[in-house]
């Protein structure tokens, strides 16, 4: 009799819960890489404090598959054009009309032919680190570095420091902090939009660590969330809706992948340029 009593049907709550769980188990940073069914655990280390701060230097999943991205990006730019080419051809040819759009379309619009020629190794190697990283996360194997905000944060980073050092190269830094207010305006505006100005500072930045963050994992979590419908609702009958509509969304997200590279690198290049050449 007590055993019936507790042996109770699952609630709707309990079933949310673990779906919930199931998807958070996908998306999240973890400490073991799940490789062919086995589990490979991820070195750990203890905490450290830095300037007052608690940094945790563990090996992480996110981290290893930025360090395959890198790795796969050096050996196919390596074995593809170690010998120079007059015209390259298949993949390599792919790779260098890439490179020449970040160039040509990228780079020299927003920030001008001498300045879009230098920046285009910085721009192209992001470009291809964020849209490598994008890929992989499609590939059972493997995860989305760029769902892990940390990453994006720090790739943003990259462009802030940039936009900041080439503004005060080009027009010193008090031209560049002065360039930050419309000259013309009012005095009285003045309080006003210098801090306005400063705030956009860092507004800029999080907004592209964001973006890229929230499409990466917004994807994955759908997907996840179709699949795991099969489970919560405990009936195979669903399981042909989840599957087709989980396979159009990884079809999307492929070019959800190649959109937000593009972005990243754009938005980059436009706000180094503007701290490059305010007046335009």
């Amino acid at each position: 009799m007590m055993s019936a009593f507790l042996m109770t049907e699952p609630t709707a709550e309990h079933e949310e819960e673990n779906l919930g769980q199931f998807i958070i188990h996908h998306i999240k940073d973890s400490h073991e890489w799940n490789l062919f069914g086995y589990h490979i655990h991820l070195p750990t280390f203890e905490p450290i404090r830095l300037f007052g701060i608690q940094v945790d230097l563990s090996i992480t999943l996110h981290v290893v598959m930025m360090w395959v991205a890198s790795l796969i990006l050096i050996i196919t730019f390596w074995a593809l054009f170690r010998k120079k080419r007059l015209v390259p051809t298949g993949l390599a040819a792919a790779l260098e009309a890439m490179v020449l759009f970040v160039r040509d379309e990228i780079a020299i619009p927003n920030m001008g032919e001498k300045g879009g020629r230098k920046f285009t190794p910085l721009l192209a190697t992001m470009f291809f680190f964020i849209l490598t990283c994008n890929l992989m996360g499609l590939i059972p194997l493997f995860a989305t570095a760029t769902g892990n905000i940390s990453v994006t944060a720090s790739l943003a980073v990259i462009t802030f420091i940039m936009t900041q050092i080439m503004g005060m190269v080009e027009n010193g830094p008090i031209g560049y902090f002065k360039s930050m207010v419309p000259s013309g305006i009012p005095f009285p505006l003045i309080f006003i939009m210098v801090p306005i100005e400063i705030f956009g500072l860092f507004t800029k930045p999080f907004a592209l660590a964001m973006r890229l963050f929230a499409n990466m994992i917004a994807g994955h979590t759908v997907v996840f969330a179709l699949l795991g419908l099969i489970i919560a609702l405990g009936s195979v009958l669903v399981s042909p809706f989840s599957i087709a509509f989980a396979v159009f969304i990884d079809l999307l997200e492929l070019l959800v992948a190649f959109i937000q590279a593009y972005i990243f690198t754009m938005l980059s290049s436009l706000f180094i340029g503007m701290a490059m050449h305010p007046e335009h």
